[in-house]
This record gives C-alpha cells, structure tokens and sequence, in this order.
C-alpha cells in the first residue's frame, strides 16, 4: 500500500495527515463477474406469456408463504370491508380475472380496505387488497377489471422474487466493490461505492422496475380481456389517474413506474391484439 502527505490539510498540531493512496483491485470485481454469471444461469426462469427471461431464486412455494404471511400482516392492522356492494365487485371482478389465469397453484382471497389510497396489491399464492380509494378512480368494474389484472399479473409474473433476487445480486456486487476499493483513501472509496450504487439504482434495478409495470399492464390487459372486460377501459383509467396526479408525477428515468403517457401509448399498442383475445374468449364481441 502507498502512502501521500497532505500538504494542503495541516492538522491543528501543525503536522501533515498521511493518506492512503492504495489502488483498486480488479480481483473481487473477477470473482462477483463469474459469480454474477453463474447466479444468472441458475436461476434464469421465463415469465409466462411474455416469454421474458428473469431470475428468480426461491421456490413458489416460499415465495408464497411469504406472501401469506405479508397478507395476514396487512389484513391485521388495516379495516377490512366485508360486506357491501363494492366488496361484491371487488371478488366478482377478481374471481373472473383469476379464472382465467389458469393458474392452478394459487389460493385465491380478494379483500376491500378502507383507506383514502389509490393503491391495490397482489401477493404471491393470489393474496389480492384493494383500497377504497382507488375505486372513484376506476369508476366502474371494467376500470376495477383493469386494477385488478395489473395486481394479480405481478404475482403471475413472480416480479417480486425477481426484484429481490435482482437486489441480493446487488447487495453482493456493493460488497465486491467495496473489497476492491479497500485500500483506497475514504474519499475514493466513497466515490467508487457511491457511482456504483447510483449505477445499479438508476442502470439496473429503476429500469427493471418500469419493465415489471409494463409487463403487468400487458398481462393485465389480456387477463382482463379473456375475462370478457373491455380492455379499451386501460388507457381510460390511466388518463383519470394522469390527471390525479397532475404534475406531481416523477420523471420517468427517477421513478420505479412509467409515465402515464408512456402507459397510455403502450396499452394503446396492445389494444388490437386485447381485442381480438376478447372477441374469441366471449359470445359478445
């Protein structure tokens, strides 16, 4: 290791501080490249209808018993509506979306929170809550049809078990990082880590985050429209939600979701083929 004098930085005694001037080591960045390629291999898996590749490193099995346990949690501290008749849309409009999933493996349960937020979720293993503030947003059960199959597309797809298999890789890259630049002074090192987190937060993990979005809203489109939904409500309900948000929204490249426009623009790309899948999955056209 090499050592510098800090002639610019006198210390109070009037002596110089010595700096490391130690290198960065290329050995650790080696070894998590062929771990990195090894863990992509075993635990490449593809996304059903999508055809996409993803890794994913735990078995459904825990990933849904996680998500039982996460629903039970949210179940727990949240009001739960049980009865009414926007807790009947709710499972009527889930159970028909789920049908035709044709995933056998889940057990489905659709619940209605009493919250003011615009949100709704789908654990893996079909745990599925929507909140009541979401629903003067979707205004009607094709605008819940298109909630409800963007959730239950992300449990499908197993985006969550990819998002933390895409993290650990990270977490393991940092600490590769953080070996190699070891011997470096503390404001290089800093530096090092810092541009390798802001790589992988905006290079890997923000773009990956927008793909699972537009890949749930593709799935959720054709779930919705199997399930004989119009799936010309998609765009509908993202223009409501665009002129909610106005301009908070975050600009895309920062953000873990895309635009609306973006959205908007895709679902309208999807919109012949959705269709087509609703005119040869229903009796009316």
């Amino acid at each position: 290791m090499r050592y510098s004098i800090d002639t610019e930085n006198p210390q109070e005694d009037g002596s110089y501080p010595v700096r490391r001037r130690g290198r960065f080591k290329i050995l650790p960045i080696v070894l998590f490249a062929l771990f990195a390629l090894f863990y992509v291999f075993s635990n490449t898996q593809t996304v059903p209808m999508t055809g996409r590749k993803q890794i994913v490193d735990m078995s459904r099995e825990d990933e849904m018993a996680l998500g039982l346990q996460s629903y039970a949690a949210v179940l727990q501290q949240a009001e739960v509506v049980r009865s009414g008749a926007e807790v009947d849309l709710v499972r009527s409009v889930g159970a028909r979306i789920a049908k035709v999933t044709e995933t056998t493996d889940f057990e489905w349960e659709f619940n209605l929170l009493q919250s003011p937020d615009v949100n709704a979720f789908c654990l893996p293993g079909g745990k599925v809550a929507v909140y009541t503030g979401i629903l003067p947003v979707a205004e009607n059960a094709d605008g819940v049809a298109v909630i409800m199959g963007h959730e239950i597309a992300h449990a499908i797809a197993r985006h969550g078990a990819e998002r933390m298999a895409q993290q650990r890789l990270v977490q393991i890259g940092q600490l590769a990082v953080g070996v190699a630049a070891g011997e470096m002074d503390d404001g290089a090192r800093r530096a090092v880590l810092g541009a390798f987190g802001a790589g992988a937060q905006f290079g890997v993990l923000l773009p990956f985050s927008r793909e699972h979005e537009s890949e749930a809203d593709y799935m959720g489109l054709v779930f919705m429209a199997r399930a004989c939904f119009d799936p010309r409500e998609a765009p509908a309900f993202w223009r409501r939600m665009a002129s909610r948000a106005g301009s908070g929204q975050a600009v895309e490249f920062m953000s873990t979701h895309p635009s609306s426009e973006k959205r908007i623009e895709m679902l309208e790309q999807w919109m012949e083929e959705a269709l087509k899948v609703r005119a040869g999955s229903c009796a009316a056209g």
